[in-house]
């Protein structure tokens, strides 16, 4: 009489199969991370541009719009914060009381690919309308 003694244990295709599902477990968890740290770098540059269209605003709140509306349209590069961000700010009358029209452009490259972000406003250039009619201002 023979007794069968079951052995205990993996075979192989088990412990093949077991590898299989893990490596596959790895290399995803690998890729959800490299397009994590992908977006969190892409999201950074679109704050820091945001951060450039701020300062922006905050110069044509301190010069006066006046200055910009005499150019009609700025250029300028930011070179203290990497890649280095182009900005443009365009302005143009809107025809209606006083009213500015500003759309402020920020440019990046990141690799070979563009970026950008842009910001429209609408701002009041009083100071200009009131020095275009001094003739009214002036009665007796």
């Amino acid at each position: 009489m023979r007794t069968t003694v079951r052995k205990r244990g993996f075979n192989l295709v088990e412990t093949l199969v077991a590898s299989m599902i893990l490596s596959a477990t790895v290399l995803t968890l690998g890729a959800i991370s490299t397009n994590a740290l992908t977006s969190t770098r892409l999201h950074r540059h679109y704050e820091m541009a945001a951060s450039v269209i701020d300062q922006q605003l905050t110069v044509i709140d301190q010069v006066g719009i006046d200055q910009f509306i005499e150019a009609g349209r700025m250029e300028g590069v930011n070179d203290q914060l990497e890649p280095g961000y182009q900005w443009v700010v365009a302005t143009e009358y809107t025809g209606t009381d006083n009213l500015y029209a500003v759309k402020i452009t920020v440019t990046w490259l990141e690799g070979k690919r563009p970026y950008h972000v842009t910001a429209q406003t609408m701002l009041n250039g009083a100071s200009l309308a009131s020095e275009a009619t001094p003739e009214e201002s002036q009665t007796p």
